[in-house]
């Protein structure tokens, strides 16, 4: 048996989880999967959930890990914007930025393991198709699915006022001056939130970046021509001029 582990070892990558699927293809069935755990050979995490003992999970192969079983999730927001290049405050223990359809939020055992916080925010109509700007990084092909620039922006201006301050959202959108136009015209047609598409519009053109004639095309009348005025729980206020 220890044969048989150590094979497992030498096959699967260091750092990821691994599931009782994997261990079936690999020669290992539930009963063994569990003497090796009682062995101190594998670490369980969840139901049908293991690592190799004394490993370390590593994030990018733990995020790919969980898009196996819950299509949707995704790298968003804020963090997506950061991983493509774009950020405004370094942190020193970033917050994972999570997003999905709310029956797949993360297991105990991924939260335990890496700063991150989850939303299944309906932001977009059913009408876009839900990979819509949707991919690994250019530069990571196997790695977590990425939502992209055009598409991460209105994800992050959806949660301006909530977990997302007023200031660092301008200062990131602020810098957001080579974006498809095409790809973010899509999406804020298929948009559901009025704030996010307010302030998508407003700032691009307070901004004077490139693209804000394209975006003010496209939410058209949905911008609305009134002074917009919110004041949001943590005693922020925003204040959006008609056009």
């Amino acid at each position: 048996m220890s044969n048989l582990i150590k094979r497992l070892e030498s096959t699967e990558p260091r750092g990821a989880p691994l599931d009782s699927a994997t261990l079936r293809r690999r020669g290992v069935s539930a009963a063994l999967a569990h003497h090796y755990t009682k062995s101190g050979w594998l670490q369980r995490l969840g139901r049908g959930v293991f690592m190799f003992a004394g490993d370390q999970l590593k994030r990018d192969p733990s995020i790919r890990f969980l898009e196996r079983t819950r299509p949707g999730l995704h790298v968003a927001s804020k963090t997506a914007l950061a991983w493509h290049g774009f950020r405004q405050n370094v942190a020193h223990q970033e917050t994972i930025l999570l997003w999905g359809r709310r029956e797949h939020a993360p297991p105990r055992w991924f939260l335990e393991r890496f700063p991150a916080r989850f939303s299944s925010a309906r932001l977009f109509d059913d009408e876009l198709p839900q990979d819509f700007g949707l991919a690994p990084l250019p530069g990571s092909p196997n790695g977590p699915t990425v939502s992209s620039p055009e598409r991460a922006l209105l994800e992050m201006l959806s949660e301006v006022g909530v977990h997302q301050s007023i200031e660092e959202a301008s200062g990131i959108m602020e810098s957001l001056r080579q974006l498809r136009s095409h790809q973010l015209v899509i999406l804020l047609r298929h948009c559901r939130m009025i704030k996010a598409i307010r302030l998508c519009a407003s700032w691009a053109e307070e901004f004077g970046l490139a693209w804000a004639s394209k975006a003010q095309e496209a939410v058209g009348g949905r911008s609305g021509t009134s002074r917009w005025v919110r004041r949001f729980k943590d005693g922020q206020t925003l204040i959006l001029k008609p056009r």
